[in-house]
């Protein structure tokens, strides 16, 4: 890229850096959009509120001047079809890898929970081509509120193969890994651990024996109150929303027996949460399973349980109602995969924005006011 192009009002914009090892699939010549510049259109206007090709194109139309402030636009910018083609053809896994060069950068050392799970957007397949919904697997920062990176789930394969690609990509080390049960799998346990990081995973009934005896264990002691082990323990509560919960945590590393019958590499605590629920409909308890890797401090083990699920919150929430993801309907070839990473890196941006509005209300703001939207490009 020229050093010298966007030293204009809005300064230079390093973020694209991290962008320019993406290839480009067009023929060279032929390009009248250079890809930094439909990269920096479709972040703009996904900023501002666009949420598909065609309000992407007319954000376009309507803030040239403002583009042109980074980048020379020599040609416009491209309609809804050409950017649909654009970002159809662009490899996906490179993109997230760009993307997640990106977000370490703007995230520094990552610290804390590191929550992985995964989300469909419901109406992005493809009949036609007879390609199913994309799902991407994500990996957001608790702490620091930014989703860390993102992989896309082959349509052949699952999440299992998706979250070790994921972690082979991001510094993890010193983190506390939270997956649900879907990927509780030793493969991944001792990649987490051979990346010098900890886990905590749900256990269900796809571990099936490994499940049932840690569930017998607890069940027995439960009932003789933990007389026979060494147990840590920790409780909670919270009311809202018409609902009183609470949580009881116990957690016990006394799993040498367990460790005979099950090869898991790292791990040190087993753990069970024990939920009451108090709605309008009446009393509801549930008891759930974990394996973790740290030492058996229920505290602690609870208040990482407690953070994997920011990512529903935090992340998922957020990207079905600000961003309408569940709505969206690109479905050609990559475009899926590679505007769901757009929208993830638009929250980043938005994370990082100056003031303490609502995610809804800053991209408001950006749309109405170009001295804000600048802000927020200045501090990627």
């Amino acid at each position: 890229m020229d050093e010298d192009v966007g030293e204009g009002i809005g300064g230079k914009l390093d973020f694209l850096e991290y962008f320019s090892a993406l290839p480009d699939p067009r023929q060279s010549k032929k390009v009248l959009y250079p890809l930094d510049e439909v990269l920096l259109l479709t972040l703009c206007a996904v900023l501002c509120g666009a949420d598909g090709w065609v309000s992407v194109a007319l954000f376009g139309k309507q803030k040239l001047d403002f583009l042109r402030r980074y980048r020379p636009f020599d040609n416009g910018t491209p309609s809804h079809d050409q950017l649909g083609l654009i970002f159809g053809a662009l490899d996906a896994a490179a993109f997230q890898t760009c993307f997640i060069a990106w977000t370490q950068a703007l995230s520094g050392a990552i610290s804390g929970v590191v929550a992985i799970d995964g989300k469909t957007a419901r109406r992005s397949f493809d009949r036609a081509a007879g390609k199913g919904a994309i799902h991407m697997v994500s990996a957001w920062s608790s702490r620091q509120k930014l989703v860390l990176g993102a992989r896309a789930v082959n349509e052949k394969s699952n999440e299992i193969t998706a979250i070790p690609e994921l972690l082979d990509l991001l510094a993890i080390k010193g983190a506390i890994v939270t997956i649900d049960a879907m990927g509780c799998q030793k493969k991944i346990a001792a990649k987490i651990i051979a990346r010098k990081a900890d886990y905590v995973f749900g256990l269900k009934r796809n571990q099936g024996r490994l499940r049932d005896d840690v569930e017998l264990l607890f069940t027995e002691q439960y009932a003789r109150d933990f007389k026979d082990i060494t147990v840590s323990r920790a409780a909670s509560s919270d009311a809202g929303h018409g609902r009183i919960e609470a949580r009881e945590v116990f957690a016990t590393d006394d799993i040498a027996w367990l460790e005979e019958r099950h090869d898991w590499t790292g791990l040190r605590s087993i753990v069970m949460v024990v939920s009451t629920r108090e709605t309008a409909r009446g009393v509801e308890n549930e008891r759930r399973f974990y394996i973790t890797s740290l030492p058996a401090e229920a505290t602690r083990i609870a208040a990482a349980i407690r953070e994997h699920w920011g990512v529903e919150n935090s992340l998922h929430w957020l990207l079905d109602v600000n961003f309408r993801d569940d709505d969206c309907r690109i479905r050609k070839k990559n475009a899926p995969a590679n505007f769901t990473s757009v929208k993830r890196a638009t929250l980043n941006a938005l994370r990082k924005a100056p003031g303490k509005d609502s995610m809804k209300s800053k991209r408001l703001i950006a749309g109405w006011d170009e001295t804000y939207l600048a802000k927020i490009l200045e501090n990627l």
